[in-house]
Formats: structure tokens, C-alpha cells, sequence
């Protein structure tokens, strides 16, 4: 398979808004965590990718554990266009503690088995490896995510980058991917409420 896009945003800035948009753009399928969640033959290969394994990179992705590989990823595939999604450094925070972070953080509440182990495999890429264990303190969380941002951007060659808040809907996006506008609205979805939800 060839990748067409590369997703280089961290989880929590519109991944899953992001991935909706664009499989309606006809670049799909997107692979984002939840795939992981539901499909438990991924599982092995991110354990071994967390374990700093090298494994064939053959498929479009967004959010983690993904993300924590973008430049493999692109280098992999380098035709791919890259999508580093962004939102304000303070909500993306917010929005992490209230979501993600309590789920991994209290995973061992969770009965061992399928669930369990994805999020031992999310913990320790995300929170162990990306956040140095320190994901609940702000002031290093926001300079991880600033750093990870500049980091993509000074690496990628501009042309082939697009550094996207979902909140600028369709016209960024597809003028940076080629495609014409939809006549529907940008999808949002996997809000917080939304996460509570599930």
C-alpha cells in the first residue's frame, strides 16, 4: 500500500475529526488509536514498535501511537504529505487530562486482557516515551507538545506539510491536498464529552 498522508499531530487535536475528513476525501483508510482498540491483530505490531522493533510502515496514519513515529513514517513514505494537527497548547493540555491521560494513568484498574494491554502499549509509548513519565505535569507536557511541533516543522520541507487546526475546516486541507471543498460540513467528533461517551 502507499501512504498518501502522514498524520503528525499528537491525539487530542482533532486526530479523529481529522481521520473522518479525510476518508470523505477519499484518502483512506485512515489509521488512528481507535483502530488499534478494535482491530486486536494490531496490538503485537505497535508492542514491537514500542520496543523499538523496525516493522514495515504500509498504511495512512493519525493520532498515537503513530504519531510518536512520524518521521519513520515519512521517511518511509516519502512522496506522503504530512498533516501536523495542532489546537491552542492550554486546551489540547485540558482536553488531554480530562480524556486520555486518567485512562492510562488508572489502567491498571482495568481487568488484564485485550483492553489492558492496549493501554499499556499507549502508556508507554505516550506517556512513558513521549512525555518522559510526565504527561499530568503542565509546564513540561506543553513544551513537549511545543517542542514536538517546531520539531516537524523545521524537518519537513514546507511544500509537503500542512500545520493544521481542525478548527479551519475544509479550505486549508483540501487546498493543501488538491481536492475540491465538500459541500458538508468538517466533521468534529470524539469531543470530550464525546470520549466520556464511549
Amino acid at each position: 500500500m502507499t501512504v498518501s498522508v502522514v498524520g503528525a499531530g499528537f491525539g487530542r487535536t482533532g486526530t479523529n475529526s481529522l481521520k473522518l475528513a479525510l476518508e470523505q476525501l477519499g484518502f483512506g483508510p485512515c489509521h488512528h488509536m481507535f483502530e488499534v482498540i478494535e482491530n486486536p491483530s494490531q496490538l503485537a505490531f505497535w508492542q514491537a514498535v514500542a520496543r523499538g522493533e523496525t516493522l514495515d510502515w504500509d498504511a495512512v496514519f493519525v493520532d498515537w501511537p503513530s504519531a510518536r513515529y512520524w518521521r519513520e513514517i515519512a521517511e518511509h513514505f516519502p512522496a506522503a504529505k504530512v498533516l501536523l494537527s495542532v489546537r491552542p497548547e492550554e486546551s489540547w493540555f485540558i482536553s488531554v487530562q480530562a480524556t486520555i491521560y486518567p485512562s492510562m494513568r488508572d489502567r491498571h484498574e482495568t481487568e488484564p486482557g485485550y483492553v489492558r494491554d492496549v493501554m499499556d502499549m499507549a502508556n508507554e509509548v505516550v506517556v512513558e516515551q513521549t512525555f518522559a513519565g510526565r504527561l499530568d505535569d503542565r509546564d513540561h507536557a506543553v513544551a513537549v507538545f511545543r517542542a514536538h511541533v517546531a520539531e516537524v516543522q523545521a524537518t519537513i520541507d514546507p511544500a509537503q506539510l500542512l500545520t493544521f487546526d481542525v478548527a479551519e475546516g475544509w479550505g486549508p486541507l483540501c487546498e493543501f491536498l488538491g481536492v475540491t471543498v465538500p459541500d458538508t460540513p468538517f466533521p468534529h467528533a470524539n469531543s470530550t464529552a464525546d470520549f466520556h461517551d464511549c
